[in-house]
């Protein structure tokens, strides 16, 4: 196994506290074009790419013309949730400790390019970010692997060389699409026992618990 160089981070839902938001933000979206969907089942689908979150919930009978609005409702709703926006204990000490290891940072986010800003200047760690991308780099989302595979370049690293950290099993499935074991991270509203069932290599509460547990997680087995 090659030696480790690298850690890519998932960002809403593992870093930031966003999950949730998100889906009071697609709900709203939903309701404005005479859609009701439940609250539960959104949040279900939350990490997948806004394209197929629309294609999930809504079914093959909708009026695909509107998913692009669809979309750009809940990019509005969600903006004015920016204030709310809040870090995980941990997560930045997670980033700043991994960077002393000698790691390359990676925050492999599929948000888009705005949210990412405010996500980034929430976590408060660009001074030890090595690479990050955003929506606008991946043509497939996930749980296709496209933005993994963006990260990867940005950093110029290989898949054999990293690990991934997530919280959700769109996550899992995209990681693994390319050999690279994830760690997760319940912090999203995904339970330990479904990120294990999605192949997750081994399942922290949140980033202070796999900060605390650094050096026997896979990150520091893999640095040993």
């Amino acid at each position: 196994m090659a030696a480790l160089r690298g850690v890519l981070f998932d960002v809403d839902g593992t870093l930031i506290d966003s999950t949730y938001l998100h889906t009071i933000a697609w709900w709203h979206a939903f309701r404005g074009f005479g859609h009701t969907v439940r609250m539960n089942a959104i949040h279900r689908c939350v990490g997948m790419g806004g394209d197929r979150l629309v294609d999930s919930l809504l079914g093959p009978d909708r009026d695909r013309e509107q998913d692009g609005a669809v979309k750009d409702a809940h990019a509005a709703v969600f903006s004015t949730l920016w204030p709310y926006l809040t870090a995980f204990d941990g997560a930045r000490d997670l980033l700043v400790q991994c960077h002393r290891a000698g790691l390359k940072v990676v925050l492999a986010s599929s948000a888009r390019e705005q949210d990412l800003g405010v996500l980034r200047a929430t976590l408060g760690a660009d001074d030890i970010v090595d690479a990050a991308t955003s929506a606008a780099d991946a043509k497939e989302s996930k749980p296709a692997p496209d933005i993994l595979i963006a990260a990867l370049d940005a950093a110029e690293l290989e898949a054999e060389e990293v690990l991934f950290v997530g919280d959700a099993v769109w996550d899992v499935q995209a990681a693994g699409a390319l050999g690279i074991e994830t760690i997760g991270v319940a912090s999203g509203g995904y339970s330990a026992a479904e990120l294990r069932e999605a192949g997750a290599a081994e399942v922290f509460d949140s980033p202070r618990s796999l900060l605390e547990n650094l050096r026997d997680s896979l990150i520091g087995q893999r640095m040993a």
